[in-house]
């Protein structure tokens, strides 16, 4: 049995990974901690959850988590997760991390982006990025895991086939993506109430959103040379999803059918990442629901540009399911258990 604690159980994030190992027979869920909601049920707070959850939140007790645990999801807000993976790493266990504490690699890019100090540098330069079709061998080995961003996860599934071969231009790279208000997580928050929402559509971050480091730092690893995006988020009015549409010039010579058959070729053996067919463009209410992601690729020839268009669930593979993969390989686990599911539709 893994025995699991939840930091922040009662965010969107949260209360995804609650309903994804609550019912699952090699998990014991030992703490569910929320500040705001202590000594309330959580199958009360989120009535989805009856007759299959029963469980009491609590105040976090550092000591007692870090005792009772084998790992503990963190999806609290930047700056949190750092005291947390300290007290882990010294009692030996293991963290994943879904906010950005452990994501970028330079503590001084993560100070200018997040305008918090970064306390625990050596636990810094430990910690493996948790997207397992990148890297998942590192990750099966991680004490600590840096859950990657869900603008970000839709982005380098859909260009780590391209930049692994060089066949984009670096710095040519613009994407522009959408996202369901779940997003932006549980917090009241005036911009995101339904009447400031509904019927509407609007770019959010620009120039400036913290995802751009990120992003930019893993198609730098995987191109081996610096890249430097255009990055643009925007707000949609549904509740969860994310669509990203990725443009890149090509280098000279490959063909439309030679770029999908890269792709298809890429994820032929990945359990989450579906390439459709030519001519064929994922939308968000596929993958609602589930850890996949789904890829549309074509080659405009007029403009000399490869056009992407990525999909997933902001909250699955975007964050819970993801975080879900990754333990499912630090454990040694079958990669798909618990995470075997169709898109609700419609």
């Amino acid at each position: 049995m893994i025995h699991v604690s939840i930091i922040g159980a009662t965010g969107y994030t949260g209360v995804e990974l609650v309903r994804l190992l609550g019912l699952r027979g090699d998990v014991v869920l030992d703490h569910l901690t929320s500040r705001t909601y202590a000594g309330q049920k959580i199958q009360h707070l989120f009535p989805h959850l009856l007759g299959n959850i029963d469980h009491t939140c609590e105040e976090l007790d550092l000591e007692q988590v870090t005792t009772d645990s084998d790992v503990i999801f963190v999806a609290l807000p930047h700056g949190h997760a750092l005291p947390i993976a300290k007290k882990a790493k010294e009692k030996g266990k293991k963290v994943i991390d879904l906010g950005a504490d452990f994501r970028l690699k330079d503590a001084a890019v993560y100070e200018e982006w997040y305008k918090v100090p970064h306390t625990e540098p050596e636990l810094l330069e430990e910690a493996v990025y948790g997207l397992p079709e990148w890297d998942r061998d590192a990750i099966k080995d991680a004490a600590v895991i840096a859950n990657p961003g869900c603008f970000v996860t839709s982005i380098l599934l859909g260009l780590m086939p391209l930049m692994k071969k060089g066949w984009v231009v670096p710095n040519s790279i613009v994407c522009d993506s959408k996202s369901g208000t779940s997003g932006a997580g549980r917090a009241g928050n005036v911009a995101n109430l339904f009447t400031e929402v509904e019927s509407s559509f609007k770019a959010y971050g620009v120039a400036h959103h913290r995802h751009t480091p990120e992003i930019e730092q893993m198609l730098t690893q995987m191109a081996g040379t610096d890249t430097m995006i255009q990055f643009t988020p925007h707000l949609v009015p549904m509740s969860r999803g994310i669509l990203s549409t990725i443009y890149a010039t090509v280098t000279g010579g490959h063909t439309a059918a030679e770029i999908h058959a890269l792709f298809e070729e890429t994820y032929a053996d990945e359990p989450f990442v579906q390439v459709l067919p030519a001519g064929m463009w994922p939308m968000t209410k596929s993958v609602k629901g589930t850890n996949n992601c789904q890829l549309g690729v074509t080659y405009d020839e007029r403009t000399g540009r490869v056009i992407i268009v990525s999909v997933i669930d902001n909250l699955m593979k975007g964050a819970a399911g993801q975080a879900v993969q990754n333990m499912n390989l630090m454990f040694g686990l079958a990669e798909m258990t618990g995470l075997q599911m169709i898109g609700l539709f419609p």
